[in-house]
């Protein structure tokens, strides 16, 4: 293969997928546009009803369209076709830190754009409580989409949730009420004995659980619905929630 040639440039594959008025399979589209971005010249083949679907998975022992054959060689569906390419497959059991890293990555962007409209400068004072306020309040929202989901996984490390199971479920509430104050700075005076008191208990479980006990856990911090490895950034997400919980009135103090 010439060097920069991809694979499967100047080749022909062939392509069944679901298409009717109903049902237009997604996962037959990302198929044929991940294999047109490969080089791949495409023969596209409708499966218009659900009898010529049935007849098709039924011809060649198969249990899901879309399907994808490649000099002749069924390659299977678009995980297998990724596979194929050499590409990863998505939604699987792995663990990623690119929910914490996109959450992180809006959230200091939104700082950016907060501490802009409110003081006329990217880089103010006050643009790193925005940020972090902004977190706060995006991770307590990630575990809000599922909060029984959320307290499941919170279970596993938890030191208070495991003796006090409700906690779990005031959590993501907490974390979210004290992001937002924070963000409009007011009633600090709540606000921050919150973040303080969960960041700690948070900080002290995550510490015991990778460091102590040396569990392999996958952290709550986005959701029940996590891959995100519990250890060094769930430490550091409690440990900036407690700087926050000083800071805060600190600065209302001096100010």
């Amino acid at each position: 293969m010439a060097h920069g040639q991809s694979r499967g440039e100047g080749k022909t594959a062939q392509l069944y997928r679901m298409v009717m008025e109903e049902h237009l399979c997604p996962f037959g589209l990302k198929s044929k546009d991940l294999l047109e971005r490969k080089g791949f010249e495409v023969e596209d083949h409708y499966l218009t009803t659900r009898e010529e679907t049935e007849t098709f998975k039924e011809t060649h022992g198969v249990d899901t369209t879309p399907q994808t054959f490649i000099d002749g060689r069924r390659i299977g569906g678009y995980d297998e076709l990724r596979e194929y390419l050499g590409l990863d497959s998505p939604g699987g059991d792995e663990a990623t830190y690119q929910p914490v890293i996109a959450l992180f990555a809006t959230a200091l962007l939104m700082g950016f754009a907060v501490s802009w409209t409110a003081t006329g400068s990217l880089l103010s004072s006050r643009m790193p409580e925005y940020f972090v306020a902004i977190a706060m309040a995006l991770l307590g929202l990630q575990k809000l989409k599922d909060v029984e989901s959320f307290s499941t996984m919170f279970l596993n490390y938890d030191l208070l949730a495991q003796r006090q199971v409700r906690y779990g479920y005031v959590y993501p509430y907490a974390e979210t009420m004290a992001g937002i104050l924070m963000l409009a700075g007011a009633l600090i005076w709540l606000a921050a004995p919150v973040a303080l008191f969960i960041g700690t208990v948070g900080a002290v479980s995550v510490f015991k659980a990778v460091y102590v006990d040396k569990r392999e856990l996958k952290c709550a911090c986005v959701g029940g619905d996590s891959k995100v490895p519990l250890g060094f950034v769930s430490l550091t997400e409690n440990l900036i929630m407690i700087g926050m919980g000083i800071w805060m009135p600190l600065r209302a103090y001096l100010l």
